[in-house]
């Protein structure tokens, strides 16, 4: 079976064809500037296939974006496929499911009429998501579709972690609470974990931090999300790349007041103007962060320290949270890469059992187990997967 994974931002669509049983990657790709001028990019994974590097293709909505993915899969001289008939199904992102969805599930007009009513949970990211799925229904009638929800996976959170202590009646009428995000993600790299480990995922306590421009950390206790950072949005939780993370709600009053700011304002300064970038005044980017600290820049080497620093609190929080740990996932793409940053996460731990072992940890971008060895708390470092989570629920779905 194939199954064709969509990624679908409001200008933006990002795609792989993969095959779930053995995990072959057959192509990826990128369309972007939908709606503007129209960039696509092709990167056939099977032997003399020629790629494709943001070439000019003229995209004025999301269905002539379906439509140039579909051509280049099926092109007789680079294309992955013999015909379309070869697609068997196609697996979207949906950001957020809200309390509607608790796994992935196949799309159907009321499936399409729930993810709807969790736009005003997603604004950014949902409408997106639904326009990336109308646009493929109508290039692949026929052709059956999953949705595969970033909240899905923490449907399994209790109250008492879930519960924002505000007026209740939110939570009744509005449905304000924690949601988390990332959680194909930490779905994936937990059940890899225990894998790698040779144990039932039933029987572990794991920290997984999802860690890159946007970062998340859930408690998954017997395989189970049972806590999360982010929260009703993806604002919540560590600082990211430019946005701020938890704060003081009061802020905000005294920022508007003092400049006079509109909501609008500020919430574009939360999302895109803070973190290590509004910290650092540098970059949101890592590299560039270490690249500045190493010449001097203190604002740069303070936003490093306080994103390694929450990051490591976060850690013992949630040990706390499940009554122990038995491993520690490092993911994304500073989890995978930065070995610097992955040994000062762990830097002041060693009274739990969590250490690394610096030699082993001297690599990027690769899964491997990091602590040393005889460590009463396993840590390791797991590239993540999320094409292929959504390709093997949608496999399983319509298979």
């Amino acid at each position: 079976m194939n199954v064709l994974v969509i990624n679908a931002g409001s200008s933006s669509l990002k795609y792989q064809l993969l095959n779930p049983a053995s995990g072959e990657l057959l192509a990826k790709g990128l369309c972007e500037r939908i709606g503007i001028d129209g960039k696509f990019t092709y990167k056939p994974q099977v032997a003399g296939k020629q790629t494709l590097d943001a070439i000019d293709v003229a995209m004025p909505t999301h269905a002539e974006a379906i439509e140039a993915v579909l051509n280049a899969l099926v092109d007789e001289k680079n294309g992955v496929i013999a015909s379309m008939s070869e697609i068997d199904a196609v697996g979207h992102r949906v950001v957020h499911g809200g309390e509607k969805f608790a796994s992935s599930v196949v799309i159907t007009d009321e499936v399409m009429d729930a993810i709807y009513e969790c736009n005003p949970l997603a604004p950014l990211h949902n409408p997106a998501n639904l326009i990336g799925i109308r646009a493929c229904q109508a290039k692949m009638p026929g052709v059956p579709m999953v949705a595969v929800f970033d909240t899905a996976f923490h449907q399994t959170m209790p109250p008492k972690a879930f519960t924002y202590a505000i007026p209740y009646e939110y939570y009744q009428k509005d449905k304000m609470r924690r949601y988390g995000f990332h959680g194909t993600s930490h779905r994936y790299v937990s059940q890899r974990c225990a894998e790698i480990l040779g144990k039932p995922i039933e029987e572990l306590k794991i920290v997984s931090c999802h860690l890159g421009n946007g970062s998340s950390i859930t408690a998954v206790d017997g395989g189970k999300s049972v806590d999360t950072s982010m929260g009703l949005t993806p604002l919540a939780g560590l600082p990211m790349g430019t946005r701020s993370g938890d704060m003081d709600a009061g802020i905000m009053e005294y920022l508007m007041k003092q400049y006079n700011l509109s909501m609008d304002e500020m919430m574009t300064i939360l999302n895109k103007k803070s973190g290590v970038l509004g910290i650092s005044g540098v970059s949101s980017d890592f590299r560039d962060l270490d690249d500045a600290a190493a010449e001097g820049n203190q604002r740069a080497a303070l936003a490093v320290e306080v994103f390694a620093y929450k990051v490591r609190k976060m850690i013992g929080e949630y040990a706390a949270a499940m009554g122990g740990v038995d491993a520690v996932i490092f993911t994304a793409g500073v989890g995978e890469n930065s070995a610097d940053l992955r040994l000062r996460f762990v830097d002041g731990l060693q009274f739990m059992g969590i250490s690394i072992d610096p030699e082993k940890n001297n690599f990027r971008g690769e899964e491997r187990i990091v602590s040393p060895e005889g460590s009463p708390v396993k840590v390791l470092v797991i590239p993540t997967n999320e094409e292929l989570m959504i390709a093997k629920d949608t496999a399983e779905l319509v298979g």
